[in-house]
């Protein structure tokens, strides 16, 4: 079948793929931007966008169980509330994550060439494009390894810092300086950081007995990432302090700096740089497989749908999504992206949950579940800078018109789903 995927990974893949989705450059870059807004709140900004994480978490699992097919959120969309919610949230999708793509690019340059970052970024998008054109198992080994080498990285601050007579734990206390609107900032910002989870979701169509495997993975990779994120913001506030947090560019490396171990500072960076590539070797694969999923369905090039008779991927998505990455990341500014990426992915989840809601099995579980990341994700998506917010509206409204344009007038009512 030409256009079916191979079902090859397990638990642990599944597992693997999004804890090195979400175990990114987030944790190495979110914390100042998110410090400067919730000043000694920051750590109850990291609550809330954990909160906010875990009820999507649950939201995706639960309608990736019940179609397990690549596309995610395009899909449940697609299939509870109608056509027009699906490709929405495939549209804030792929333009989210593509965005996401080119911020991850652009932190791999800027942390090993910061006078080369856009060549460096346009070759690391070549290269891994390259890794996911070979097949989805390779893409997990190697997503293995980043995972191993990120992990390693980040347990070294966390020692170092800790151990140090840097470290004091009366740092963590909350200020005065504390308001809510600074902590849903801080969580808007932060959720940049957990953003990934639902990569397991997207690759739905090549989990092994996806109805149990993926609803197992999902939470398992949100815990992990959260008790490391967690250890991680613990270490650096009691080093640096809220203030110092928000006045560095590089708080993790300057946090090492302080402990006194000079030595580490290079690693940290270069674990920066192998945590991005892990996120965009993740990223490029679910945007690949949502991309696929709306050719299938003619929202994009049918020619996209086209899956590589040899290797079982998307190989014309996968080369479309790298090319556009590589342009982006060529010539855009990285806060830029980040803010980009983050609306159009909570509008993605937003979709999600508003699916969820309608699920019938576990009704007042996954309802309450639904409801409160539905409204944590609107609530975050308009805490964000009124231009990021302004700009992703007008591409969610381009997407819409396109969608309108395709349907035809006469078919309006029924394609969006009402």
């Amino acid at each position: 079948m030409a256009h079916t995927l191979q079902r090859s990974l397990g638990l642990f893949d599944a597992v693997v793929v999004g804890v090195g989705s979400m175990v990114g450059a987030g944790v190495f870059a979110a914390l100042g931007p998110a410090a400067r807004a919730a000043g000694g709140g920051l750590l109850l900004g990291l609550a809330l966008a954990a909160a906010v994480a875990y009820c999507n978490a649950m939201a995706s699992a639960r309608l990736a169980a019940r179609y397990p097919a690549s596309g995610g959120t395009y899909v449940y969309g697609r299939e509870r509330l109608g056509p027009f919610w699906g490709y929405l949230a495939g549209w804030a999708f792929v333009v989210g994550k593509t965005a996401s793509c080119a911020a991850m690019a652009l932190t791999v340059g800027v942390y090993l060439w910061p006078g080369q970052a856009h060549a460096v970024a346009v070759a690391a998008v070549v290269a891994l494009t390259a890794v996911n054109y070979g097949g989805v198992q390779k893409s997990a080994l190697a997503t293995r390894w980043i995972v191993a080498v990120v992990l390693a990285v980040l347990a070294a601050v966390v020692v170092a810092s800790l151990g140090s007579g840097a470290a004091d734990l009366g740092r963590l206390e909350p200020g005065t300086d504390v308001s809510v609107g600074g902590v849903v900032e801080a969580a808007g910002l932060l959720f940049f950081a957990f953003a990934g989870y639902a990569r397991i979701a997207t690759l739905g169509e090549e989990v092994r007995d996806p109805g149990r495997t993926i609803p197992r993975a999902v939470p398992l990779a949100l815990g992990i990432v959260l008790v490391v994120y967690a250890c991680v913001a613990v270490s650096v506030l009691s080093v640096l302090g809220a203030s110092g947090v928000a006045g560095s560019s590089a708080p993790v490396a300057d946090a090492v700096r302080a402990a006194g171990a000079e030595e580490l500072v290079p690693v940290v960076r270069v674990g920066a740089a192998v945590a991005a590539l892990g996120s965009l070797l993740a990223l490029v694969l679910g945007v690949s497989r949502t991309t696929l999923a709306m050719a299938r369905d003619g929202h994009l090039p049918r020619g996209l749908a086209a899956v590589h008779p040899r290797f079982r991927v998307p190989h014309r998505a996968e080369l479309a999504v790298g090319a556009i990455v590589a342009v982006v990341a060529a010539t855009a500014d990285l806060r830029a992206v980040i803010g980009f990426s983050s609306f159009g992915v909570l509008v993605y989840y937003a979709v999600a949950n508003a699916s969820a809601w309608t699920l019938v099995a576990g009704a007042s579980r996954v309802r309450l579940l639904a409801v409160g990341g539905l409204v944590g994700c609107l609530v975050l998506a308009f805490s964000l800078p009124l231009g990021t917010v302004l700009a992703g509206a007008a591409v969610l409204a381009v997407g819409a018109l396109l969608y309108a344009a395709r349907a035809g007038v006469g078919g309006q009512r029924d394609r969006w789903g009402m």
